[in-house]
């Protein structure tokens, strides 16, 4: 049975969309500044599969004889966050942007919200995930209130320390603000966010855990599921989707415990989607403006996925892609609006150029093609270019 390895290199853009201006995130470019920014950085088997040879990326030197057919693809759903990317790959194209609090969250939903899990709020601002904590950490552990705060992306985030707030608390309280954060008020996720650590020295955690909006149907997880072929997450899958149509979920705490449990995935599971997130990239070093700790998470991930081929057979394909992008060296700590790398990887076929794709949804319609399911409504495959 034909198998395919899904990676998503979590905010690792190629550059500003066309579209970029009304974002404001013209002159954005993740891949590229990064790289530019470490001197010497070494992304061997990225080259391999042909990364650098993407039309206009202008990073590196290109491979005379890439391994892996490779291309940009657009975006183009309405936003720059981990949720449209990720929905549009299965073919779930987001037309009305879902909801944004620029300037934090009505008091009719807080009011609701302390009302239901019985804790006050503080903070309700737009911020950074670490600069709040740093702000707000000390009278939160005070006082137990939680402390409550979003950002560009349609997110509404608690963060709460570990000692303060049990886990099962806070995942509580984050189920209680999805289903206020409903209709009109829809946002994409709720996101758990605990910390732990003393004043002064507080850092997050990996317990991290999002609740997310639904994604529509039909789209590509239902069509495989529907048909019997198992879906496998890894890393943060299973929450971006809501669980829907995912059979087995592996949550992890790393990219490098991600890109292990897929190789030991692939070692071991001979059939279906093997879809990964890894999500290190955006999380830990593109929203905190760390550009050393990008480009070595880059580095380690590449080795891995040198590991990862070796275990490859004739019958697989792989596909290697990002969401949005994080640039950091970029003005601010958020997402920016950028195409994303494909890469599509199978062992014996030749290269091609796929140029630009005219939407991340090109990626999923593809694998629908390879598993034989019903086309999804957006997209188109490049199946015939994989197998020559």
């Amino acid at each position: 049975m034909k198998r395919v390895i899904f990676i998503v290199l979590d905010s690792v853009g190629i550059g500003e969309m066309p579209d970029a201006d009304a974002y404001g995130d013209v002159g954005a470019s993740t891949l590229q500044h990064v790289y530019d920014s470490n001197d010497g950085l070494k992304l061997l088997n990225l080259k391999k599969l042909g990364l650098f040879n993407i039309d206009d990326i202008n990073v590196g030197e290109k491979e005379a004889n890439p391994a892996a057919s490779y291309g940009r693809a657009l975006e183009i759903s309405k936003g720059k966050d981990t949720t449209t990317g990720h929905f549009e790959m299965i073919g779930v194209n987001t037309a009305v942007p879902l909801r944004t609090y620029p300037h934090g969250f009505p008091k009719e939903i807080i009011d609701e919200f302390s009302a239901k899990t019985g804790k006050k709020v503080i903070g309700n601002i737009v911020a950074s995930g670490t600069q709040i904590i740093e702000d707000l950490g000390e009278e939160h552990v005070k006082t137990g209130n939680l402390i409550v705060y979003t950002s560009a992306d349609s997110v509404f985030q608690i963060a709460a320390h570990e000692e303060v707030v049990p886990l099962e608390d806070l995942y509580r309280y984050c189920k209680i603000a999805r289903e206020i954060l409903r209709g009109e008020n829809e946002v994409a996720r709720i996101i758990a966010r605990p910390f732990v650590g003393t004043v002064g020295a507080f850092v997050r955690t990996a317990n991290r855990h999002d609740y997310a909006t639904e994604p529509a149907i039909p789209n590509l997880l239902y069509r495989l599921d529907t048909a019997g072929v198992m879906v496998t997450g890894v890393g943060k899958i299973s929450d971006i989707f809501a669980g829907k149509h995912i059979a087995k979920s592996y949550p992890t705490k790393s990219n490098k415990e991600g890109m292990e449990i897929t190789i030991k995935l692939v070692k071991e599971q001979r059939q279906g989607l093997i879809f990964t997130n890894l999500v290190d990239f955006d999380m830990k070093y593109g929203h905190r403006n760390d550009v050393a700790g990008y480009g070595a998470a880059l580095e380690e991930v590449d080795i891995q996925i040198g590991e990862l081929l070796e275990f490859l057979t004739e019958d697989d394909y792989l596909f290697i892609t990002a969401d949005h992008g994080c640039d950091p060296t970029f003005v601010g700590t958020d997402h920016t609006r950028e195409s994303v790398p494909v890469i599509a990887y199978k062992k014996g076929s030749a290269s091609a150029n796929l140029g630009t794709l005219e939407t991340f949804a090109d990626i999923g319609q593809t694998i629908a093609e390879i598993f034989k399911v019903e086309k999804l409504d957006i997209g188109k495959s490049f199946l015939n270019k994989l197998e020559c």
